[in-house]
């Protein structure tokens, strides 16, 4: 009888995942930020779309409807890193990993059950809200030179791959908040790595630097949401690698540290 309870009350794999799942709805950060980030991309969508004119548009734009429709998920790339920094860093700031970790000894479980939640309703959300962003905004485009369906070539690709670039910026969040495991720290490294220092990056004249730099997650993130592509850019296969090594890479990182080191 004592072994059947034991069996009962141990920990697995969907109980941990269930654990993280209930954490992750119970922050009221996750709905704000959620909310907040598809209000943004499909408001800014439908704003661009209205506003068009078919001889408008900046140099990213024009001629390529995915890029004009989907540029709000710039607020994205912010808001979802930030979003998986807090899931992440936030145990450690409230002090609730320590709780977290005694239920589940093993510790790694805890940090793949968080990526796994987070990335299943981000890639959920992102999804659902490119895809209804580009439908309506195509509904106000429909008779300007930015009109697209998704079944013209490249365009159902570029429309996924937004979304999947979403999701992966935000796992990145993610592993830097459980790596660093403080949230202003990791929101500065995620910034200073990701944002700033391609920029910086960019202005250096030497091609090599300018190769490495289109590997970094903004500018492979641009390349796999983008129908026509720019000089030096990534094909859709490279940058969709390139952004899951990043994330990976930070996971990884994240799950050494936990093994290695006292909470």
């Amino acid at each position: 009888m004592s072994t059947v309870k034991m069996a009962r009350v141990g920990v697995t794999p969907a109980r941990v995942l269930r654990s993280e799942w209930h954490k992750f709805w119970t922050l009221r950060s996750t709905w704000i930020t959620l909310s907040t980030a598809s209000v943004l991309i499909l408001g800014t969508g439908l704003v661009m779309a209205v506003g068009h004119e078919p001889a408008g548009g900046g140099p990213g734009e024009v001629g390529d409807p995915v890029v004009l429709t989907l540029i709000g998920v710039q607020f994205g790339q912010i808001l979802l890193p930030v979003l998986g920094v807090l899931f992440s860093a936030g145990e450690y700031s409230t002090g609730m990993i320590r709780a977290s970790l005694c239920a589940v000894p093993r510790r790694l479980p805890v940090l793949w059950a968080k990526a796994a939640v987070f990335a299943a309703v981000t890639l959920a959300l992102s999804s659902a809200t490119v895809l209804a962003t580009f439908l309506l905004a195509q509904l106000f485009l429909a008779d300007t030179d930015m009109a697209a369906s998704l079944t013209d070539p490249g365009i159902a690709g570029a429309v996924a791959g937004t979304a999947v670039a979403l999701t992966l910026f935000g796992v990145l969040g993610l592993g830097l908040g459980a790596l660093i495991r403080s949230v202003p720290g990791a929101i500065g490294a995620f910034f200073a790595g990701a944002v700033i220092l391609p920029e910086v990056l960019s202005a250096v004249p030497s091609s090599a630097v300018q190769d490495a730099v289109a590997y970094f997650p903004a500018r492979a993130g641009e390349s796999l949401g983008a129908v026509q592509q720019h000089d030096g850019a990534l094909s859709d296969g490279t940058a969709l690698l390139a952004l899951c090594l990043w994330a990976l890479a930070a996971l990884v990182a994240a799950g050494r540290l936990l093994k290695r080191r006292d909470v």
